[in-house]
């Protein structure tokens, strides 16, 4: 959209209406029906002028309303394209879709031959949601430019990414694209919009006759893997096999059949896949971070030290914070601490900020400098109230990991009573209380934590775990902890939850194979010791005092863990 608040000049407005800018440039009549005329035509032209000065006033003034009205009665009246357009301009700027598409129909019926008036019109049909008038328009434009035709064709879906019916939309696709059938894009683009709208056997046929004609187009190649993983993954896998056979040089569909075998816990798979994109590329950032990521979860920290520290030395390596947040973790789980901090505060910036700070600080606590660590984390940036939040109960972990559980107590509540319905500080003072054995206080925030955010799992959970751990109320604390569970039934702590509860109530079958789950989801010491209780009690003395030993050497102290050694390992 032009700027609005580009002024006509009277020149223009001359042009724009046939009118001369300068009465000596206008032929002097002496006979009264010349200046008759003449007058009539000034006086039309004062009246334009005027208006379209106002709506312009209006528009910078942010009377959008005035302007779009101004801008609409000067269109109606002058029938001149560049009004026109300028009105049709304004009434999409000010959301008046109504007037836009009024305007927008006049000015291609003035003038039927204007490729600007056609997309103009089809801007405002998308914006309008009028799919049903929209179809003939889309087919002429597309038609318009056979030279730009299959860019065109790809970039249908685009013009509907934020349209929220998404059978509307593939039905638009479906018809518009049906003149164009027998180039690639056309069933690219139909496959695209099935497969938006859950349509997958027609995706399928769609992008399989794009194959058809392009078999070596890399970007239908993983399409048509993405619509295969959906009904039948070993299909998505073999196609992809094939493909890369036949067409080894094509990396995107390389990387995204590495992360489909990782993603399929095939790592040896993936690994192949990646080494063959590191030999194609070896100074490729995308592919050099993609191999980092998978060592870590094969827990080949080397490996993926090598590959992170060979991204952020790369020239056109994006943003890199989150290379150095990783290998800041590396070099902490090898107790490499100075390194470890200097990666740290490398994080300037995205995801990993906070928690780069919030790890900067715990080291310094280990080494005894809390007061250092409180300090980096309220000088951390905040864009956000719920960032500091976060940075908040970060300090307060300080606190409560030094032993000082009162004095992180007390800091929470100093900020809770500053904003009483802060969901995170009522359920971290929680949490507090019960280590404070102030159980009556526990309880209450988590009712009342429950009531604010009856949709949250964490305040059943909490509250079914406290009663669980302390073998009381049992059939209660399940009841809230299957709420939970209901809420968020991959969440590795919701499901030892119900381990516990279902140990404490004598179904340890059940409760190992909850457990299990958890600790496959998250290796964690607390479930380690509940799987390791469970597994003892069910006579595999073994299996637990492996697990439990193994979770020794992997965690640093722990309470729990270590209480359950004591008891149950010699």
């Amino acid at each position: 959209m032009k700027s609005i608040r580009r002024l006509f000049s009277l020149a223009a407005l001359s042009l724009a209406f046939g009118v001369p800018a300068h009465a000596d440039e206008a032929a002097a009549s002496p006979q009264p029906l010349a200046e008759a005329a003449a007058d009539a035509r000034d006086e039309a032209l004062g009246q334009e002028v005027y208006e379209l000065l106002l709506a312009e006033v209006a528009l910078q003034r942010g009377d959008t309303g005035l302007a779009v009205q101004a801008y609409a009665d000067l269109a109606l009246r002058t029938r001149d394209p560049r009004v026109m357009e300028r009105a049709v301009e304004v009434a999409g700027f000010a959301r008046r879709f109504d007037v836009a598409l009024e305007i927008a129909r006049l000015w291609l019926d003035a003038e039927p031959a204007s490729q600007r008036a056609q997309k103009m019109l089809t801007s405002v049909l998308i914006m309008n949601e009028s799919f049903d008038e929209l179809a003939p328009h889309l087919v002429r434009m597309l038609e318009s430019d056979k030279e730009a035709l299959p860019g065109n064709l790809l970039g249908l879906n685009r013009l509907f990414a934020r349209t929220p019916n998404r059978a509307a939309v593939f039905r638009l696709i479906d018809a518009v694209c049906r003149p164009f059938f027998g180039l690639a894009e056309a069933h690219y683009a139909v496959a695209l919009a099935a497969s938006g709208v859950g349509l997958d056997e027609r995706a399928r046929q769609e992008i399989g006759r794009a194959l058809e004609l392009r078999p070596e187009w890399e970007m239908a190649a993983m399409l048509h893997t993405q619509v295969l993983m959906r009904t039948s993954r070993d299909e998505a896998i073999d196609f992809m096999d094939k493909f890369l056979e036949d067409n080894p040089g094509a990396q995107q569909a390389r990387l995204l059949f590495a992360r489909v075998l990782v993603g399929e816990n095939r790592y040896a798979d993936a690994r192949r896949q990646f080494d063959r994109l590191l030999q194609d590329s070896p100074d490729s950032p995308e592919i050099l971070y993609s191999v980092a990521m998978l060592a870590l979860q094969f827990d080949d920290k080397a490996l993926a030290e090598t590959h992170l520290k060979r991204f952020i030395a790369l020239d056109n390596a994006p943003e890199r914070s989150a290379a150095y947040y990783f290998l800041g973790q590396i070099a902490e789980d090898d107790e490499r601490i100075d390194e470890a901090m200097s990666r740290y505060a490398a994080v300037v910036s995205g995801e990993h900020y906070l928690a780069a700070r919030a790890r900067q600080a715990r080291l310094l606590a280990v080494q005894g400098k809390i007061d250092e660590g409180r300090e980096l984390l309220r000088n951390a940036k905040t864009s956000r109230p719920e960032e500091r939040i976060r940075l908040l109960i970060a300090e307060a972990a300080l606190l409560r990991e030094a032993g000082r559980v009162q004095e992180a107590f007390d800091f929470l509540e100093q900020r809770l009573a500053e904003n009483p319905g802060q969901s995170e500080l009522l359920y971290e003072t929680a949490l507090l209380a019960e280590r404070l054995d102030r159980t009556d206080l526990m309880e209450d925030r988590l009712r009342r934590l429950i009531d604010l955010r009856p949709d949250q799992p964490q305040a059943y959970n909490a509250l079914g775990y406290a009663y669980a751990d302390r073998n009381e109320r049992l059939p209660e604390a399940r009841r809230l902890i299957e709420k939970a569970l209901s809420l968020s039934p991959d969440d590795a702590a919701i499901l030892d939850s119900m381990g516990w509860v279902l140990f404490r109530q004598g179904d340890l079958p059940a409760a190992l194979s909850y457990l299990e789950r958890s600790y496959d989801k998250r290796e964690d010491p607390e479930i380690a010791a509940h799987l390791g209780e469970v597994l003892w009690r069910l006579g595999r003395q073994e299996d637990a005092r492996r697990l439990l030993q193994e979770a020794q050497k992997k965690f640093p102290p722990n309470e729990v863990l270590s209480e359950t050694v004591r008891r149950l390992v010699p």
